[in-house]
């Protein structure tokens, strides 16, 4: 029995972890919906996040591999400033990029980051790149630098060094990086509240119904929430694990 009481209090932890999601069968009423408004949020969200992820990757990565070639000093510079972005709460920042980016800073051209899809893929870029980029540069600094010196000394270019070499031995890593940026820019509520309610993705649309409408208009987006913001993230991290697993057993 004693051998069987960590077992049973580590499932006692995952049925707590987990409870909350009984909330999708508590009865609430009716579950309203409405069609138009939310397949209107499921595009904002999913398209323009879409974007932003192609922002986070076209800088991040870049980043990345500079840090990742610096010295240890510069490189916890780096690392420290990139933390800010991750540590710097989300409603402060949507107030520090309406200011520095709309119209008081840079008057007319500053409309065009407020309630705007630019302003919307703007503010996602800027609380999901550390996350992305910090991700990135653990991933760059698992792969051995002998490799890459190696494939340098065999007249790689460094472009040909990184796809044939780094690239392939961190992929997962990215990988791993790019799904916490994905889904910490598709489930941000507080900034982008502030720089782009209109036009409204799904956690500004989620807030605006339980607003309005109370809980039967909340159920069916939030179902959809939870379906496009979980299973990238938790798969690419299954897959990882697994393959990290398999590695050591046939090391």
């Amino acid at each position: 029995m004693r051998r069987r009481l960590p077992d049973l209090g580590a499932a006692l932890f995952a049925v707590a972890l987990l409870y909350p999601f009984v909330g999708l069968v508590v009865p609430v009423g009716p579950w309203r919906w409405d069609f138009g408004p939310m397949l209107s949020a499921v595009r904002v969200s999913i398209g323009l996040t879409a974007l932003a992820m192609v922002a986070v990757v076209a800088l991040g990565t870049p980043l990345a591999v500079y840090v990742v070639r610096r010295s240890t000093h510069v490189r916890l510079w780096w690392q420290a400033i990139l933390l800010v972005s991750v540590l710097l709460p989300p409603l402060a920042l949507g107030i520090l990029l309406s200011l520095a980016f709309g119209p008081r800073a840079l008057g007319d051209a500053g409309r065009a980051m407020v309630n705007t899809p630019l302003a919307f893929i703007v503010t996602q870029t800027y609380v999901s790149i550390g996350y992305y980029a910090l991700g990135a540069i653990a991933a760059l600094q698992t792969v051995p630098r002998g490799l890459e010196l190696q494939a340098a000394l065999l007249g790689h270019t460094p472009w040909s060094v990184f796809w044939r070499v780094t690239f392939p031995l961190a992929r997962l890593g990215f990988a791993v990086a790019l799904s916490l940026a994905w889904v910490r820019a598709l489930t941000e509520f507080g900034a982008v509240v502030i720089t782009a309610y209109y036009p409204s993705g799904m956690p500004v649309a989620i807030w605006a119904n339980l607003e309005n409408f109370g809980l039967p208009a909340v159920m069916p987006l939030l179902v959809i929430f939870l379906a496009t913001a979980l299973p990238i993230p938790w798969l690419v991290h299954i897959v990882a694990q697994r393959r990290v697993l398999s590695e050591a057993h046939l090391a």
